[in-house]
């Protein structure tokens, strides 16, 4: 399905965070390798989330679930044998899965995003978890692996960090599980340092022990721990509040948004500063942001690693912005669903805005009288595209078409009808290629 965006000139209205994706997929692990049962509240619904929930399924956890919970019971270290995982485009899911899947004898994770996930390089773990005597057979370092494992071992394990930090994630929940103590020791540089914070904070909510280094490049983790059963309640998501927050902030506007924790440890919390640097009017008290945007934004230079599900969004705001703004050390961004850089850039450049990329940087120079729009935009299947370039629409003199903007349910399958219900101009149409 397409989106047609219309120019919108006014935001008005009051919404609640969506669950936070990231929060809910490590909840739903730990709960899964408890034994005992879990309860998880408000768990996000998205198709990352849910893909996570299908396979710790298939590997032997008890699911329930109503309207504002799930109950899970774990199977602690001993996962059923299954013969393969579908993990749909959800990379994150993939990476945890396939270092606890290094406990099963024989799996495959299937390739059913060729043009995503498939693409996706996750050659850093696979080195790894070869070293620690798990025998896997790839194509590439791509989709489809196999994992044929049985019995991880421990002791010194080294993994690059400079791609994603989710290897590093992937060992995290792994270790504490074998035998043998660990020392993790990261190479090169550690990307999205903030979400390995994450993944901290929920194995200690787990009652699993880690020491980390404070630069995160060194950690030591005891081994034969269990993780224990608990009660988890997952919090407001920011990545997803960036683009509502930026629609906000680009038009005139009266916008609330509940549920963003102010001490949350999430780096797309920097949203909320970026737009105060360029000068949207906004608040933030407990818990709630409020945005009283007049359309009038200053550029701005932020360092992206801390917040990369949030860059974009950030950006499409700075295409309205007065000079010139600076969006450094995101390379990562190219290694996601789609290159965010190039990819992102070319589409931005359709609509008329006027930017520029580097390896690792995003240029924008601004132009706050809006773009002309007026054209078929290709989102490449990404749930963070679609949503930064519907923020350029509605400041658009033209409407926009985004392509394939169903694929937004990945993480938030109701954004349309969140923009919707703040007064934004946006329809679905049958798609046209």
């Amino acid at each position: 399905m397409d989106v047609i965006v219309t120019p919108t000139p006014k935001l008005q209205g009051k919404i609640e965070a969506l669950s936070s994706k990231n929060y809910t997929t490590r909840y739903l692990l730990v709960a899964a390798l408890a034994e005992g049962t879990s309860t998880i509240y408000f768990p996000a619904h998205s198709e990352d989330s849910d893909a996570m929930r299908r396979c710790i399924r298939d590997l032997g956890a008890i699911v329930e679930e109503d309207e504002e919970k799930i109950v899970i019971t774990g199977f602690g270290r001993h996962p059923k044998a299954v013969d393969q995982l579908d993990v749909g485009n959800a990379g994150a899911v993939l990476r945890f899965l396939m270092a606890i899947a290094s406990f099963c004898p024989d799996v495959t994770f299937i390739n059913r995003y060729p043009d995503s996930l498939g693409k996706r390089p996750h050659h850093d773990l696979i080195e790894s978890l070869s070293k620690m005597g798990v025998t896997i057979e790839h194509n590439e370092g791509k989709l489809p692996i196999t994992i044929k494992g049985g019995k991880p071992r421990g002791g010194h394990i080294q993994v690059s960090g400079n791609i994603s930090s989710q290897f590093l994630s992937a060992l995290l929940f792994l270790t504490p599980l074998l035998e043998e103590d660990s020392e993790i020791e990261v190479l090169h540089d550690l990307k999205s340092k903030v979400v390995v914070g994450q993944t901290l904070e929920v194995l200690e909510q787990a009652g699993i022990v880690i020491h980390a280094d404070e630069d995160y490049m060194r950690f030591r983790v005891p081994g034969r721990q269990s993780y224990q059963a608990k009660t988890y309640h997952v919090q407001g998501d920011y990545p997803g509040s960036a683009a509502i927050l930026a629609a906000a902030a680009v038009t005139e506007s009266d916008v609330i948004v509940n549920r963003l924790m102010e001490n949350s440890k999430q780096g797309e919390r920097a949203v909320v500063d970026v737009l105060k640097m360029m000068e949207a009017p906004l608040t933030h008290e407990n818990g709630v942001v409020h945005v009283r945007g007049n359309g009038k934004l200053k550029a701005v230079e932020f360092d992206g690693d801390h917040a990369t599900d949030a860059v974009l969004a950030m950006v499409a705001a700075a295409v309205f912005a007065e000079g010139t703004s600076r969006f450094y050390n995101v390379e990562n961004l190219r290694y996601k669903e789609c290159d965010r850089i190039t990819d992102y850039l070319n589409e931005l450049r359709k609509a008329g805005a006027n930017v520029e990329e580097r390896q690792s940087e995003i240029i924008v120079h601004g132009r706050p009288e809006g773009v002309e729009g007026g054209v078929d935009i290709n989102a490449h299947y990404d749930h963070r595209v679609i949503m930064a370039l519907s923020i350029v629409g509605l400041r658009s003199k033209q409407p926009i078409r985004i392509h394939d903007a169903h694929h937004v349910a990945k993480s938030y399958p109701i954004y349309f009808d969140h923009l919707k219900a703040l007064g934004a101009n946006v329809e679905w149409v049958e798609g046209s290629h």
